[in-house]
């Protein structure tokens, strides 16, 4: 199974969990971009919904990720759900409804119901992810971009970006090719205003 049916599977299972109360699911990142590699990317995507998401729902909406794991590639799904309102209406850091990534795989294998119950807060991330979906983001189903997400405030967008590669003084020794394709694509924004890949920062660099 490929990236893209990947996603298709997801979303429909998406879809049977949410019913009308699913607004959208946007794909963002190197998917997104066109430049997707199985041994170094992640699935990601954004669900937006109308209204707050129950217990029983977002201990549906990870079993069907931990379900599909085997089937994934090895950075696996980044995954956020996000209301409509705090899309329409950006709030910097985005409050967010229910995060998963590979990082929490473990602690979601553990207890899903209290990852569930605990897992959502604010996250600086989503300012970026809001301006790549508006840039480049595809809508699997739903509403389309443009009704669902506003502009994001160009500080918001660089103070996310700078928090991404706030370590790479650090880290670089360690994922050089990483970290040097990610501070490409940060000096791009910053010096032309573009919104690029990790492989197309590289490319501009």
């Amino acid at each position: 199974m490929n990236e893209r049916e990947l996603l298709a599977r997801v979303c429909d299972a998406y879809r049977r969990i949410l019913g009308e109360k699913l607004v959208g699911f946007y794909v963002h990142g190197s998917i997104a971009f066109g430049c997707f590699t199985w041994a170094t990317g992640d699935i990601d995507f954004l669900v937006v919904t109308e209204t707050p998401l129950t217990q029983p729902e977002k201990e549906a909406l990870i079993r069907v990720l931990l379900d599909l794991d085997a089937e994934a590639p090895p950075k696996g799904y980044e995954m956020s759900v996000v209301l409509r309102s705090e899309c329409g209406h950006f709030r910097y850091p985005t409050p967010f409804e229910l995060h998963f990534s590979n990082a929490h795989r473990a602690r979601a294998e553990a207890d899903l119901s209290a990852y569930c119950r605990d897992m959502h807060g604010e996250d600086p991330d989503l300012a970026a992810h809001f301006t790549v979906i508006r840039h480049i983001g595809e809508t699997l189903f739903g509403a389309p971009i443009a009704e669902v997400f506003a502009d994001v405030p160009r500080a918001a967008y660089v103070d996310s970006i700078l928090g991404d590669v706030d370590g790479a003084a650090r880290e670089i020794a360690d994922n050089p090719v990483y970290i040097t394709l990610n501070l490409c694509r940060v000096l791009a924004y910053l010096a032309e205003g573009a919104v690029l890949s990790k492989r197309q920062g590289g490319e501009w660099g």
